[in-house]
């Protein structure tokens, strides 16, 4: 079992660092570049750099609040 969570403790790291390097290179190094280099076409337009992570962390937000709210409630319930 400690193989297996190394290789997704791993995996994860993997794709983590993978994740933010894209992200930083995304929104830090690719404005500099010219806009008709190709490197371009591997990106996504700049609106979306600031749309997504915003739209992921509402998300994140309403599940972690609808999550807590069901567990107030089936602990109100026990106590009643």
């Amino acid at each position: 079992m400690e193989l297996a969570d190394r290789a997704v403790g791993f995996l994860l790291t993997f794709l983590s660092l993978s994740i933010f390097t894209y992200y930083t290179f995304w929104v830090i190094i690719l404005p500099f570049v010219d806009g008709d280099h190709f490197v371009h076409k591997y990106f996504l337009p700049q609106e979306y750099a600031i749309l997504i992570p915003v739209s992921a962390g509402v998300a994140i937000l309403c599940f972690l609040c609808i999550f807590i709210g069901l567990v107030m409630l089936k602990s109100k319930k026990k106590k009643a």
